[in-house]
Order: C-alpha cells, then structure tokens, then sequence
C-alpha cells in the first residue's frame, strides 16, 4: 500500500469507529445490503428485509474491509471482537476487526453489542495468544481489565482497506453506524462496505 491510500485508509478508519460513542447502546447500527445512492440518501435493506433510507452527513467517510486471518492475530495487536458467553462460562468470538498500528486504543473497552442476543464487543490489545484446541486471545483493556476470548476456525476476520462512494453499489453488504434525529430520521457520517469480496462482518 502507497503512503497516500495508507493515509485514505487512516482518515476513513478514525471515522468509521474513532470515537466510543459511535459503538454506544443507543447507536443505530443498520447490516444490509445497499438498494441505492442518490446524492446524500443511502437506501440499505437491512438483513430483517426492512428498508431504511440513511442521510449521509456533510464530510462523511467510508472504509472497505479485507480479508486477514486467526494467523495474522500476535502479541500486542488491538483487535474489536464481538463475542458470546460460551456454555463452560467462556466467550467465542462472532467477528474480529484487526486494527492498524496507528489506531490502537480506538474505541477501547468492553459493551454491549447486538450482531447477536446477548453479545458484547471488546476493544483491546493483545496480551496472549494460544493456540490449545484453536486460537484464544486474552484482551487487556480500560486500565488491565482482561477477557479471554476463543475464536473459532470459522469466525470470520478481517481489516480496514481503502473505500470511495463509488463502492457503494446495489447489492453490496455495508454496515453503518446511524443515529436518530429529531424528525426520527436515520443520519450517518459513516460507513463501511464490503468493496474487497468481504462483508462486513461488525
């Protein structure tokens, strides 16, 4: 990657979810696939079938994913991982976002997430990884906070990568933290697309 889309990717990624707040209880956070863009209304429908047309904000950014892997994980990483509570009182992973050097700390601790009942997301850099009866990571967050975290061989994995409206075609997965307004209108100054074969998994 070229230093001029390393910093596009930077500049995308630090919006995308550079602030706690944009990953708080109350956020709109709509999984689909796109209908339509026109101008500044992007038309998704979500993965209940339901349609919801989001306005973009003056000076919004978009961010890709790519591919990584359980291999790409090592000592000192800053993962996002949405997880579950296993029955023998652990947590599995349901996704893992491997940030770049640059973001770590971005969004960092522990909360309630909803890509499934009762998961949490955990932003945190990586203590420990093992690797008895497939990959675990040990998280450390918000002042030596720690979770540990299993993450199966089917979990998917992915990083950030380079995106532009363009991307935004129908048919195309995308993830988009939104908020109500007053009028109840959905409104965004973020989004992230699956541009490089990958949806979203967030």
């Amino acid at each position: 990657m070229n230093l001029k889309s390393f910093t596009i990717v930077l500049g995308t990624i630090s919006s995308v979810i550079g602030a706690t707040q944009s990953w708080a209880a109350d956020a709109t956070r709509v999984r689909g696939t796109v209908v339509s863009l026109a101008g500044s209304t992007l038309t998704v429908k979500d993965r209940n079938g339901k349609t919801d047309a989001i306005t973009l904000a003056d000076g919004w950014k978009i961010s890709g994913v790519a591919k990584a892997s359980a291999a790409d994980i090592k000592q000192g990483d800053f993962l996002g991982i949405a997880s579950i509570s296993k029955a023998d009182g652990g947590s599995g992973a349901l996704e893992v976002v491997i940030f770049p050097a640059a973001l770590k700390g971005t969004g960092e601790g522990d909360r309630d997430w909803d890509l499934q009942p009762n998961s949490r997301m955990t932003n945190g850099t990586v203590a420990d990884v093992t690797e008895i009866e497939g990959r675990t990571v040990t998280l450390t967050y918000d002042n030596g906070q720690k979770k540990r975290i299993a993450i199966p061989q089917a979990t998917p994995i992915v990083t950030f990568a380079a995106a532009t409206p363009a991307d935004l075609k129908p048919g195309v997965a995308v993830f988009v933290n939104a908020e109500r307004n007053g009028d109840g209108k959905l409104v965004a100054n973020r989004v992230v697309v699956g541009n490089h074969g990958v949806a979203p998994p967030m």
